[in-house]
């Protein structure tokens, strides 16, 4: 069996625990992606979370900056960063994305602060790179279980409103007529997002970490319209080009030249962008003919 699935998974593959965390990183990042990341599409909030990617990156540097755990800082400053958002109080989409730009221009001049002081000031060396790039092969255990519980966090946080938050992100005064609570259902998705974003961000990268968070969603919702079928579609193609990923970057140590393995966040989002293409296919062989309609 072993000889068989050899030229697919290197030496070690199996036995590294390394690879186990990050196997098992990745899927909890996958689950919690999909459903934030079809509410954000559906709301029309791709820009918002894009803000939390440079927040993600303002966080991270930060932290390593005071040298703390870098994922305290993605989730930290995901949170201050919601809150900032929902102080600023404007609900509808060119209000949103006026307090989304706000925000973005004061947490991308920490980012540009912080980064130059890791580099000129921090002996850690590859700090900026590990901020916006990741680094999943060398997470420990303690920093994949804080993830895993700020991952529960994002569930209890969308699921259990999930109705309420479909009916604001359809129609928010059809919602707000109903005795929906408009505003609290948006912080939460807001923090919700924040905290996946944050979680991305120790898989793949805060610079791409949107990626996990946008595509998946974005080609779940070109398959089907159903939000719950659309949800757990992102959910297995996020875990597909994540653990795809994890597997060419592992592999990559034994390409030529051997030793220089390349990033499991450029494996991912490239398959996410192969995905999202493919989709794009199936829905035109899907349409009928003119003249058939």
């Amino acid at each position: 069996m072993s000889h068989f699935l050899a030229p697919v998974f290197e030496a070690g593959f199996f036995e590294s625990p390394a690879v186990h965390v990050a196997l098992i990183l990745g899927a909890v990042v996958a689950i919690v992606s999909g459903p934030v990341g079809v509410f954000t599409v559906i709301r029309g909030q791709s820009f918002a979370g894009h803000t939390f990617a440079d927040v993600a990156t303002t966080g991270g540097s930060g932290a390593f900056l005071l040298g703390v755990n870098p994922i305290w800082g993605f989730v930290v400053m995901g949170l201050a960063a919601t809150s900032a958002m929902e102080m600023i109080g404007v609900q509808r989409p060119r209000g949103r994305d006026v307090a989304t730009g706000i925000v973005l221009g004061g947490v991308l001049g920490l980012a540009a602060l912080f980064l130059y002081l890791d580099t000129t000031n921090s002996s850690t060396t590859g700090a900026s790179i590990t901020v916006l790039f990741g680094s999943i092969f060398v997470i420990d255990h303690r920093t994949a279980l804080i993830a895993a519980l700020c991952g529960l966090l994002v569930l209890a946080l969308v699921l259990p409103c999930y109705r309420m938050l479909l009916l604001s992100s359809l129609n928010a005064d059809m919602a707000a007529s109903r005795g929906v609570p408009v505003r609290l259902v948006g912080f939460c998705y807001l923090a919700a997002t924040s905290l996946a974003v944050a979680l991305s961000a120790i898989t793949i990268g805060a610079i791409l970490s949107t990626a996990l968070l946008i595509g998946p969603a974005a080609t779940a919702l070109r398959l089907t319209k159903r939000p719950v079928t659309a949800m757990i579609t992102a959910v297995a193609i996020a875990v597909a080009a994540t653990w795809l990923g994890i597997v060419l970057a592992y592999d990559s140590f034994y390409w030529p030249p051997v030793g220089r393995g390349w990033p499991v966040s450029f494996f991912v989002v490239v398959l996410i962008l192969a995905f999202y293409l493919l989709s794009g296919l199936r829905r035109r062989r899907q349409r009928p003919a003119p003249g058939l309609a």
